[in-house]
């Protein structure tokens, strides 16, 4: 696919491979007016990032390749009011750590980053015009809005925090503050985009566009979460571990509707395929010169495959496939096992993050940050209580010797005499 230029073109790249688009009107609006669209991503510095991260990194590659403004913001304010996930102290370090990750991640996709302005929230969230804002929103908003709308997002607790409630209000301010025109972000963002289409325009602001992309399940079938290291992979797990976490993962032969290894290579590895494709294919057109790097294919698949399954020749040799349609399709009919599935997209993971991993090892300040934002957990050692030794009083416990006798100072106890012996049996009752 070459660099698009037509309106129909632009507004495909921007909107393809999107679980639901709302408010599409207004983006082909602007391109048809010949301006260039203005998108916000966020993301809030708390846990790790994981190679999730590549489902929306690899959709703002298709945004700038069709002439977006894209502004990445590190919300840092947001992370440390989703329910303290992020200690104060951490935020600051943590929001360097995920600068450093997205980098590395965009210059190995090959995405141009001085096409990308990264923003702290903290940078414009507490100035005065912001926090009056969100005054007049506080005003307007009811409690039962506020909850709803970050119930997909915001940590659900017992007893929640009330700055739970004033996340889904700051994310609809950004949308004005950053100037976007449209925001985007997962599917369990929906009701933070439709809490701001709602609110906004209240305010006296314009409503935005909101763009969604699928949620990618953890390598259990589960969502794949920053907190549980078994569900996801770490941009920084070394191949070893790579290994691990994909044999551990659950693949059950046929079964496609819970299923992490299938749904990591289609909302990851294929989309990444895909642009790879499209890029050689522009530079055989005269186009931008490709980084050279091949889709996940082996030696010997036919053109156009997007995703290739190692086999033994025992087992028919490799397969080859130009969609993920025809992959699901395939393995739901059991003719793709699952050890075979999970080596190839060990094998692409560890591609994938071979120039991550290099970038890091290249970075000593990067390095320092990752000490810093995550340091090791100390486990609190519960000390033994120790015994002290009380000793009794005199006269008391086992060791206690007899009273010293008193016998002439006019006051000493009389011994108990013994009783008599009876000699003579108890009538018996009458």
């Amino acid at each position: 696919m070459a660099h698009p230029t037509s309106v129909e073109e632009r507004y495909d790249l921007i909107t393809r491979s999107l679980q639901e688009v709302l408010g599409g009107d207004s983006i082909k609006a602007i391109l048809t007016e010949g301006r260039t669209p203005k998108c916000y991503w966020g993301t809030a510095p708390t846990g790790r990032p994981h190679i999730g991260y590549f489902v929306p990194l690899t959709k703002i590659a298709d945004f700038l390749r069709a002439d977006v403004e894209v502004t990445i913001l590190l919300a840092d304010v947001h992370a440390f009011l989703d329910n303290l996930k992020a200690p104060l102290e951490l935020v600051e370090h943590r929001t360097k750590y995920y600068e450093f990750v997205l980098r590395a991640v965009f210059e190995s996709l090959s995405i141009p980053v001085d096409k990308l302005r990264f923003v702290q929230g903290s940078s414009y969230q507490l100035t005065r015009e912001y926090n009056m804002d969100n005054y007049r929103l506080c005003a307007t908003v009811t409690e039962h809005d506020a909850k709803k709308a970050g119930a997909e997002v915001v940590k659900q607790v017992e007893s929640p925090l009330l700055s739970g409630l004033l996340y889904p209000g700051l994310q609809a301010l950004d949308e004005q503050y950053l100037d976007c025109d449209f925001q985007f972000g997962g599917v369990d963002q929906r009701k933070i985009f439709t809490f701001a289409e709602l609110y906004l325009p209240r305010l006296g602001y314009r409503k935005r566009a909101h763009l969604m992309n699928s949620m990618v399940p953890g390598l259990q079938g589960t969502k794949m979460s920053s907190s549980d290291p078994n569900s996801k992979i770490d941009f920084l797990d070394p191949p070893n571990v790579v290994r691990q976490k994909i044999k551990k993962a659950f693949c059950e032969p046929g079964n496609i509707a819970e299923n992490g290894v299938l749904a990591f290579i289609k909302t990851v590895l294929i989309p990444i395929s895909k642009v790879r494709l499209e890029r050689l294919q522009a530079e055989k057109e005269g186009g931008a010169q490709s980084d050279g790097k091949k889709s996940f294919t082996l030696e010997g698949a036919p053109e156009g495959t997007v995703f290739s399954v190692p086999r033994g020749e025992q087992y028919g040799g490799p397969t080859h496939y130009q969609n993920y349609e025809d992959l699901e399709a395939a393995f739901a009919k059991e003719e793709i096992h699952p050890g075979d599935l999970k080596q190839a997209v060990t094998n692409a993971i560890v591609e994938l993050l071979d120039p991550i991993q290099k970038a890091f090892q290249e970075n000593e300040e990067w390095k320092k940050i990752t000490d810093l934002a995550y340091p090791p957990e100390v486990k609190e050692v519960k000390k033994k209580k120790e015994k002290v030794y009380h000793p009794p009083p005199p006269g008391k416990g086992k060791n206690a010797t007899a009273a010293p006798s008193t016998e002439g100072n006019g006051t000493a106890a009389q011994p108990k005499a013994a009783p008599a012996a009876n000699t003579e049996m108890s009538a018996p009752p009458s």
